[in-house]
């Protein structure tokens, strides 16, 4: 009987350690495919080299928040998420960052996302994207991140006449449209008033500056 019990528990456990081999070191179960979702510019074929996950890796020991803060060294991304698919797929999940304008330093300009990230530098802006003019062109800076709030405030029938975005407070945030019009928007408050007037005013009135930045009070010069 003895025997009989001590080859039952030398059975179980050869079958665990066997388990426990084919799962966490066998290729058995390695990762054979890599499945990139979410992009749309960057190619998934760097997003897989960004990874750094050899073919064949188990993949129940990949770690996956290493995974993620590789891929994230990718500026254009703004995030990831990494999960198993067994039995041999790891899907990597991302969401790029969105150019919202264009920022000049020195020749070139650096094409930001709306929290001031530098996505990639390019010799000149993409016409449908405006330039910001602030002081201090930097990420995290209140001047900036208003001048950024305001943009993405301007309603969608407005947005691609925008040329310019100038700040040089977070209250004083103005608006060079490509006919030369000027739109003084003032701080990020009331956005969507400010928007809805702004673009009713530029269908029926004729003037240089249209001054919104008090909903209630709106002048045309």
């Amino acid at each position: 009987m003895k025997a009989r019990t001590a080859f039952l528990v030398l059975l179980t456990a050869g079958v665990v350690g066997s388990a426990a081999w084919l799962v966490f070191f066998s290729p058995v179960l390695g990762v054979r495919s890599v499945e990139i979702v979410g992009n749309l510019t960057v190619p998934s074929e760097r997003i897989k080299q960004q990874a750094g996950v050899a073919d064949l890796h188990p993949l129940a020991t990949v770690d996956l928040a290493g995974v993620e803060g590789r891929v994230l060294g990718i500026r254009q991304l703004a995030s990831a998420k990494v999960d198993r698919l067994w039995p041999g797929t790891l899907k990597i999940e991302v969401v790029e960052r969105e150019p919202v304008a264009g920022v000049q330093v020195g020749d070139k300009v650096a094409i930001v996302d709306k929290q001031g990230v530098v996505i990639e530098v390019k010799s000149s802006a993409p016409p449908m994207l405006p330039l910001l003019k602030v002081d201090r062109p930097a990420e995290g800076d209140p001047v900036m991140m208003a001048a950024l709030q305001v943009v993405q405030a301007v309603p969608d029938v407005v947005a691609p006449r925008v040329r310019q975005v100038r700040a040089g407070t977070a209250e004083g945030v103005s608006l060079v449209l490509s006919d030369g019009r000027t739109v003084i928007w003032g701080g990020t408050d009331r956005p969507q008033e400010k928007g809805r007037i702004l673009a009713s005013l530029l269908k029926r009135e004729k003037a240089k500056v249209y001054d919104v930045s008090s909903p209630d009070v709106v002048t045309l010069k």
